[in-house]
């Protein structure tokens, strides 16, 4: 049997987390090291290792939880960046799918060429 990741073990409730928004399908909490005003998780309640695994079909239910997570957080409007990484190469450090909510703050367009890639994920 498979040991089974930080994100499972925060749906069945083993791990504690600070919510914002939950569904039937997805859950989404505050980031414990956040990189913006603004840093949320959001993730299937179902384990898919990564975007790659992910069942196409819950992908506008998801869309919808994310639309609606924006406006709960006052950033449908002034914006935010939604990063998912995908594969040990993206420097994906959980495999359980999850997208990063970026926000509350004018982020940059473009990477410094010294800053380091991964510092806002």
């Amino acid at each position: 049997m498979k040991e089974k990741t930080v994100f499972e073990l925060i749906v069945e409730g083993k791990i504690p987390c600070n919510k914002v928004l939950e569904n039937n399908d997805f859950l989404a909490f505050h980031d414990i090291a956040p990189k913006a005003p603004i840093h949320i998780l959001i993730i299937p309640k179902k384990h898919f290792k990564d975007f790659q695994e992910f069942d196409p079909k819950l992908m506008e239910k998801m869309t919808s939880f994310i639309q609606e997570l924006a406006v709960l957080l006052g950033v449908d409007k002034s914006g935010y960046r939604l990063v998912t990484n995908c594969g040990k190469n993206s420097g994906q450090e959980v495999f359980h799918l999850h997208f990063h909510m970026l926000g509350g703050f004018r982020l940059p367009k473009e990477k410094d060429e010294n800053e380091n890639p991964q510092a806002l994920f």
